[in-house]
């Protein structure tokens, strides 16, 4: 049977505050610099979730120690200084891009047999462009089914170094796993991006994380990058909170004309979605910074045209905005979404036809038109954000399903816990 969460429509604006959960993306970019490093990391603000769940499961089938207090939000890891413990490993990785992108380019500086798989759409989802740039930095790593998709098998033999190109079209990920590996290559490495690199804010966090475990980066365009060798140095980080989380309830507070402030996240935050507030601004919201965080409010909303490749991990987000507003919204420049959990332009069209929309669906985005509403029951293709921002049609619209609720626990296992405090309403999960 499939469990369904009904939600229950507001009558008012959404007036409150919320923190949500730290960074996925930081966190598991953490937890690889921690395992890289030389002593021992505390990261504090850590996310508990599956994709991070995977991800630790992975590190202590690989020997390392990994003390996870998930109620204080905490991970102590001692790092190996580039050695794994373990050198042959069956490790499964779920459906975690950021675990088996950023593990595979990990494991390939180390020695030892290792193979990474995943569920189903793990094994459909493309890796061929990041184990061709390993193997230009003489690694032996090949898809197993010979698809360019996971399961992954490497034989590890450490990296030579040298220069590689690295398409980063479909996923900043394989960049970015190659930026925190590389200091561990024998000789230098030079990683240059020959084609147009999606999701651009992301590898700004990777250097950042890198750097605050002690390797620098150079690029003076993000099109060349020179990475030193080096060793990470175990530090105590903070990882701040999730700022595509964090969006669901901007957009709650722009749907329902309310105001919502999100603890924690700033104007500067290190994540590149919390540009997710300018759009907001743009459809006629108010954005303030407070001295906990950031508070949009709710406006009259206009439709707008906007490029969202640099934060692609919102378009689900402003889908159901867009529906509220006064007139189409067009989003471009996301095309590699396709490629993500499930097509998220195919699966995003299907669902706001469902309400009623008006939905033109192109190869790097979408057209939505506004259109009288209705209630429905939404699929989410098991992709957390599906869930997670089709439940914002619901706080106006009456008799909105999510089906299968329980997929945020990819990255936000207490959404609707926390969607709940904020709006005063019950959630109930039931079965369809």
């Amino acid at each position: 049977m499939t469990e369904v969460v009904r939600i229950q429509p507001v009558e008012g604006p959404v007036v409150g505050s919320v923190r949500p959960p730290g960074s996925k993306s930081i966190t598991n970019r953490a937890l690889i610099c921690a395992a890289l490093a030389e002593g021992t990391s505390y990261l504090s603000g850590a996310l508990e979730s599956d994709d991070t769940q995977v991800m630790l499961g992975a590190l202590k089938a690989l020997g390392f120690r990994v003390e996870h207090d998930a109620a204080a939000c905490t991970i102590e890891i001692d790092g190996l200084g580039g050695r794994i413990r373990n050198e042959s490993a069956d490790l499964f990785i779920g459906n975690s891009g950021t675990t088996v992108r950023f593990l595979t380019a990990a494991l390939a500086t180390a020695r030892g047999h290792f193979r990474l798989h995943g569920t189903k759409r793990m094994h459909e989802r493309p890796i061929q462009d990041l184990l061709d740039a390993l193997a230009a930095l003489g690694a032996r790593v090949v898809s197993e089914n010979g698809d360019g998709c996971p399961p992954v098998i490497l034989e590890a033999d450490g990296l030579a170094g040298g220069l590689a190109n690295v398409r980063s079209d479909a996923s900043s990920q394989f960049l970015s796993g190659l930026l925190m590996a590389a200091p561990y290559a024998r000789s230098p490495v030079t990683l240059v991006v020959p084609a147009s690199l999606v999701s651009q804010p992301y590898i700004h966090l990777t250097l950042e994380v890198m750097r605050a475990f002690g390797i620098g980066c150079s690029t003076s365009d993000l099109s060349r990058f020179a990475v030193p060798q080096g060793r990470y140095r175990g530090c105590r980080y903070e990882i701040e909170p999730d700022a595509s989380a964090a969006s669901y309830f901007f957009a709650a507070a722009a749907i329902t004309g309310g105001r919502v402030e999100v603890a924690g996240i700033k104007r500067d935050a290190l994540q590149g979605d919390v540009e997710f507030v300018e759009v907001l601004e743009r459809m006629g919201c108010r954005v303030e910074s407070t001295g906990a965080g950031l508070a949009v409010a709710g406006g009259k909303l206009c439709g707008i045209d906007v490029d969202m490749n640099g934060i692609s991990d919102t378009v689900q987000t402003l889908a159901p905005v867009a529906l509220f507003a006064e007139g189409p919204t067009t989003i471009r420049g996301v095309a590699h979404i396709r490629h993500k959990e499930t097509d998220r332009l195919r699966a995003v069209a299907v669902e706001l036809r469902k309400f009623g929309a008006e939905v033109e669906e192109f190869d790097d985005g979408l057209r939505i038109i506004p259109r009288p509403l209705h209630g429905t029951a939404v699929d989410t293709y098991d992709d957390h954000r599906m869930a997670m921002s089709f439940a914002l049609v619901g706080l106006k619209i009456p008799n909105v399903d999510i089906r299968d609720p329980g997929c945020t626990r990819k990255t936000y296992p207490g959404y609707f816990s926390d969607l709940e405090r904020l709006t005063g309403k019950r959630y109930r999960v039931e079965a369809e």
